[in-house]
């Protein structure tokens, strides 16, 4: 099942993630199918770079978001169903 997850990069104590396409087997920071967009928690306001277009597909495709990428999803205005599909409530 390919889900669409958060991979940790950046510094100690500097977080910064990336959207990532991976299979659900594959570690947190393992391999993964390709790279949709950013996710900055340390600006004000955070910030979200998000290559929508291939984010639709891939959800078209059959990927699901984990939990917290389908609240980011949803935030940075993607999709109304995106948060439907990951079961997460508003």
């Amino acid at each position: 099942m390919l889900k669409i997850r958060l991979r940790r990069t950046g510094k100690t104590k500097r977080p910064s993630y990336r959207f990532v396409v991976a299979d659900s087997r594959a570690p947190r920071d393992g391999d993964f199918l390709e790279i949709l967009g950013i996710y900055d928690p340390l600006t004000d306001p955070p910030t979200i770079n998000l290559d929508e277009t291939r984010t639709r597909e891939w959800l078209a495709k059959g990927a699901q978001p984990s939990e917290t990428a389908a609240k980011l999803l949803k935030r940075a205005g993607v999709s109304g169903k995106v948060a439907a599909a990951a079961g997460v409530e508003e």
